[in-house]
C-alpha cells in the first residue's frame, strides 16, 4: 500500500504544485486548505508524513503540529513550510516538533529530496492500513478509530487485519477460520467466527461508517468494505 501524505497549504496553486509531484513520485496526497480542516483529514488517513504550511487560517500550523504530536508522537513526520529562514524560526520549528523544515520559495524536486530523506527515517514505523478513519498497525498490534484506541484480541486483531488486507472481497468463513486458527478443527469454528464478527462490529461501526465496515454476503461469508 503507498504511503499516505497530508499537504497543509492555504495557498491552492502551491498546494496543487507539492501533489503533482508528489503523486508523481508514487505517494498518495490528501489535501487541507486551513488548519482546522487538516485535523479532521488527519483522524480519517492517518498519514505518514504532514507537509506543513505555518501560516494557515483557523488553526496555526504551529498549533496544528502541537496537536498532531498529541495524537500519534512517534509515527507521524512533519515538513515545515514557512517564508520564515533565520536560524532560529529553523530551530524553532524543529523544537515544536517537525522532522524537518523548508523554506519558501522552494524547488519541488528538492522537496521531494526532502521527503524521501524523512521518510528512509521514518517509514518503517509507517506500516498500516487507512480505511476512512479506522487505521489498523500490524508491527505494533493497534488499533484506532480515528482518535480513539480499539481493544481487540489476538482472534479479532487477526481477523480484522486479514479482512482489511483485502476490501471489497467476499471471504468465507473456511477461509478466516484458516487464517486465525490454522491448526484447529476447521469443522466446528464456523460459529467461533461469527462471535467473532459480532465482537469487531460492535467495536469498530460508528454512526459514520456507511455502509457498515464488515458486511455479510448471505451464504458466502464476510467482507470488509471500502467505499
Amino acid at each position: 500500500m503507498k504511503q499516505t501524505i497530508l499537504v497543509v497549504e492555504d495557498d491552492m496553486m502551491i498546494r496543487e504544485l507539492i501533489k503533482i509531484h508528489l503523486e508523481k513520485n508514487d505517494y498518495d496526497v490528501v489535501e487541507a486548505a486551513d488548519g482546522e480542516e487538516a485535523k479532521g483529514i488527519f483522524l480519517k488517513h492517518h498519514p505518514c508524513l504532514v507537509i506543513l504550511d505555518l501560516m494557515l487560517p483557523k488553526v496555526s500550523g504551529e498549533d496544528f503540529c502541537a496537536w498532531v504530536r498529541a495524537q500519534e508522537r512517534n509515527e507521524v513526520s512533519i515538513i515545515m513550510l514557512s517564508a520564515k529562514a533565520k536560524i532560529e524560526d529553523k530551530i524553532d520549528g524543529l523544537k515544536m516538533g517537525a522532522d524537518d523544515y523548508v523554506t519558501k520559495p522552494f524547488d519541488p524536486n528538492e522537496l521531494m529530496a526532502h521527503v524521501e530523506a524523512v521518510l528512509r527515517r521514518t517509514g518503517q514505523f509507517c506500516q498500516k492500513i487507512v480505511y476512512d478513519g479506522l487505521c489498523i498497525k500490524p508491527r505494533k498490534g493497534e488499533v484506532l478509530l480515528y482518535d480513539k484506541s480499539i481493544k481487540l484480541t489476538k482472534f479479532e486483531f487477526n481477523l480484522l487485519y486479514f479482512l482489511m488486507q483485502n476490501p471489497n472481497m467476499v471471504l468465507s468463513r473456511e477461509q478466516l477460520v484458516m487464517q486465525i486458527y490454522p491448526y484447529a478443527d476447521h469443522t466446528v469454528l464456523d460459529r467461533t467466527i461469527d462471535a467473532h464478527i459480532k465482537k469487531l462490529r460492535e467495536k469498530i461501526e460508528d454512526n459514520t461508517s456507511k455502509p457498515k465496515r464488515i458486511q455479510t454476503v448471505r451464504g458466502m461469508g464476510y467482507k470488509f468494505v471500502n467505499t
